[in-house]
């Protein structure tokens, strides 16, 4: 059963769920650069990391699973979210240039299903990272944050589910070293850092990055070669926190 859209929301409005925002944010914004002019799809629960792209973006939608609920985001705004099934998208084929996808799989009933419906709706050569609560984690067991409800996954699971879909794995990595309480929310990064060369496998999260490759034709029963090493990259402590940050830095954030 998913969580409520209105936990969720709770969740991130809270010091513990913005440092787990951010803290996941980089790595998004280490593997993708410049999102300018790009179509971006949010699956699952997504707003609080598609918001900082919506200025630099050419389209940013949110879609949200009908057992969780939708919320009317962007508030005030013309209304970018909408309800959606979590095997059936309701999107053209190939319209996205990036899927992100966020507390999607880990309640879903069938994960093969929802994503190779984030597939169908990538475009050719576009990206996905899909985020999962990581097995063995403490975020997996902490059921006052979303990342403690459904299915967590190892990163050879969630590399599974990317290849039967159809896409092609990428890069890896993993994030949310600090334990999942508000009194370390301030220390996230500091932990992250130290947890990133210390301890990888007690990470909260393992993120995945997968390419839809439609021109390579793979013989019947062979697999995608393993990845073997992470592109995501540990960010310094001090660096950029959110996704706006990294774009006035840059000098490429379009005025409001």
């Amino acid at each position: 059963m998913r969580r409520d859209v209105s936990e969720l929301k709770s969740f991130y409005a809270s010091p513990l769920g913005q440092a787990a925002r951010d803290t996941i944010l980089r790595q998004v914004a280490q593997a993708w650069g410049s999102l300018r002019m790009l179509d971006v799809l949010g699956v699952g629960y997504a707003t609080p990391y598609l918001a900082p792209y919506r200025q630099e973006a050419r389209r940013t939608v949110a879609a949200m699973p009908a057992a969780q609920g939708v919320e009317l985001w962007p508030r005030g705004e013309r209304v970018l979210s909408c309800l959606t099934e979590d095997g059936r998208l309701p999107f053209p084929s190939a319209l996205f240039d990036r899927v992100l996808m966020v507390h999607a799989l880990e309640e879903a009933d069938d994960p093969l299903a929802m994503m190779r419906e984030a597939r169908r709706v990538l475009a050719p050569s576009g990206r996905l990272i899909v985020v999962a609560a990581a097995r063995g984690g403490l975020w997996a067991h902490a059921e006052h944050t979303p990342f403690g409800h459904g299915r967590p996954f190892t990163r050879g699971q969630l590399e599974q589910v990317v290849t039967a879909a159809g896409l092609e794995p990428a890069a890896w990595s993993r994030a949310l070293y600090a334990p999942p309480y508000r009194a370390f929310a301030a220390w996230a990064d500091a932990i992250e850092q130290i947890g990133s060369r210390l301890a990888a496998p007690a990470s909260g999260v393992v993120m995945m990055e997968a390419v839809k490759q439609t021109l390579a034709i793979r013989p019947k029963g062979a697999t995608a070669p393993a990845v073997r090493r992470p592109l995501f990259q540990p960010v310094p402590v001090g660096a950029v926190r959110t996704r706006d940050d990294f774009l006035n830095r840059q000098g490429r954030r379009s005025s409001p």
